[in-house]
C-alpha cells in the first residue's frame, strides 16, 4: 500500500506542473524568453525557491518549449475532423476562439516565439508549430473554396492574423478603441466576424442576419 505522503506527492505534481506552466505562459507572452528569470516564475508560482522548478523543468528552455507544446497540442486537438461544410467549419471557429478565451496568452506566447532570433528557439520553435501549419494547410484545403493549392499558404497566413491577431494585440486595440476586447459582447463580435469573413474567403454565404440590437 502507498504511503500517504507519497500518495499526496503524486497528486500534488500534476497540479503544481500545471501552476508552473501557466505562470510561464503569462510570462513569456508578456515579456518574451530572455525577459524571463527562472526566479519570477517559481515566485509567481508560490515555490519555495527556485531549485523546486528545476525539479520539474531541467532549465528554462525546457520549461519554455513544454509551454509552447502544451498550447500547440491544445490547439491540434481541437480540429480533429475535415471542415468541408459550413456547419463543421463553424464548429471548428467555435471551439478555437472559445479555447483562445480561456487561453488568451497564447497567441501572444506564440508570436513573441515568432520574433525571437536564439537559433536553438527558433529550432524548436519551428519543430513545434509545424506541424500546426500542416494541420492548418490540411483544414483549408478540405474547406474548399476558389483558391489554388499555391495559395493556401498565404490563406492561412490570413486566417491566423484573422483570429490569433485579435488576442494577441487585445491590449493595442483595447487602448485604440477605449474597449474591453476580452469582454462577451466583443468576443461575439469578433466571433461573428471571423465566422463571416471565412465563409466569404471560403467562397461561402454570409451567416445569416445579424442578431438583432437588445
Amino acid at each position: 500500500m502507498r504511503a500517504p505522503a507519497a500518495a499526496t506527492r503524486s497528486r500534488e505534481t500534476p497540479a503544481t506542473r500545471d501552476l508552473i506552466l501557466d505562470a510561464a505562459e503569462r510570462r513569456f507572452a508578456e515579456r518574451g524568453f530572455a525577459g524571463v528569470s527562472m526566479r519570477e516564475i517559481a515566485a509567481e508560482t508560490g515555490l519555495r525557491n527556485q531549485a523546486s522548478l528545476y525539479h520539474h523543468f531541467r532549465d528554462k528552455q525546457a520549461l519554455y518549449e513544454a509551454v509552447l507544446t502544451r498550447g500547440v497540442d491544445a490547439l491540434q486537438a481541437l480540429f480533429t475532423e475535415p471542415a468541408g461544410d459550413p456547419a463543421a467549419l463553424d464548429a471548428h471557429l467555435d471551439r478555437l476562439v472559445d479555447y483562445l478565451v480561456e487561453h488568451p496568452h497564447l497567441p501572444r506566447l506564440i508570436q513573441r516565439a515568432g520574433l525571437d532570433d536564439s537559433r536553438h528557439l527558433r529550432t524548436a520553435v519551428r519543430q513545434l508549430l509545424r506541424p500546426l501549419y500542416a494541420q492548418g494547410l490540411a483544414l483549408l484545403g478540405d474547406a474548399g473554396g476558389p483558391w489554388e493549392p499555391a495559395d493556401l499558404p498565404y490563406l492561412a497566413a490570413g486566417f491566423y492574423h484573422l483570429i490569433f491577431g485579435y488576442f494577441a494585440d487585445a491590449a493595442l486595440f483595447a487602448a485604440v478603441l477605449d474597449e474591453d476586447l476580452h469582454s462577451p459582447a466583443a468576443v461575439a463580435r469578433q466571433r461573428r466576424f471571423v465566422k463571416t469573413a471565412a465563409a466569404q474567403l471560403l467562397g461561402g454565404r454570409g451567416l445569416g442576419p445579424r442578431p438583432r440590437r437588445a
